[in-house]
C-alpha cells in the first residue's frame, strides 16, 4: 500500500483533538501496524515521514514511531455491530 492509502485508514479509524495536529481514536475502535500492538485509547499524529501513537501506560506517557516506508498494514477492531 501507498502512504496515501495507509493514512487515510489511520484518518478514518480517528478524529482531530481540537488545536492539535493530533487524532485520538474514535471510540472503542483499535488499531495495529504491521501486526505489532494492538493500541486503543491512543492518541495519532500523521507526520508527513512518520507516524506517532502516543499512550498512557502505568502512569506514563508512551510513544512510539512508524517510518511510512516501512509501514506494511494497518488492521483496524472495532465493537461488534459497527
Amino acid at each position: 500500500m501507498q502512504k496515501e492509502q495507509l493514512e487515510k485508514v489511520l484518518e478514518y479509524a480517528s478524529m482531530p483533538l481540537h488545536g492539535t495536529l493530533s487524532r485520538k481514536l474514535r471510540k472503542g475502535l483499535k488499531v495495529q501496524i504491521n501486526e505489532g500492538k494492538v493500541h486503543e485509547n491512543a492518541a495519532l499524529f500523521l507526520g508527513s515521514d512518520f507516524i506517532r501513537i502516543t499512550e498512557k501506560e502505568d502512569g506514563v506517557t508512551v510513544n512510539t514511531y512508524f517510518s511510512w516506508e516501512n509501514v506494511v498494514s494497518v488492521r483496524t477492531f472495532s465493537p461488534e455491530g459497527e
